[in-house]
């Protein structure tokens, strides 16, 4: 199982590796490998399953999985479409998503 800061070194290198020069626009992998149509986003989306899985084992709820399985898909889907789907990787941010929800849940795991 992945620990967190693997996690974490993932989904800083799938979203926010990179930063676009004289902005504070920042994208990762995701955004430069959905240039290659279909391939690319697959790839990063079969990637993007290490949260999903993460959070079941680690025993999150159906719908906090589901949300997380949502945003990948829709990543992926809109991803596929040229020009318009890379611009949508750069704001959609999947993988920052995710692990948001996968600390979110942890933390109410861990509450009493």
């Amino acid at each position: 199982m992945p620990t967190d800061a693997t996690l974490d070194r993932l989904e800083f290198w799938l979203d926010r590796a990179f930063r676009l020069p004289g902005t504070n626009i920042r994208f990762g992998l995701d955004a430069l490998l959905g240039l290659f149509p279909g391939v690319g986003d697959t790839a990063i989306a079969l990637i993007s399953l290490a949260f999903i899985v993460a959070g079941w084992r680690m025993g999150c709820r159906k719908r906090v999985l589901a949300e997380m399985a949502l945003n990948v898909g829709l990543d992926w889907a809109i991803g596929a479409i040229p020009i318009a789907g890379d611009i949508f990787d750069v704001a959609w941010r999947a993988n920052t998503r995710n692990l948001a929800l996968l600390r979110a849940e942890t933390a109410r795991l861990r509450s009493p």
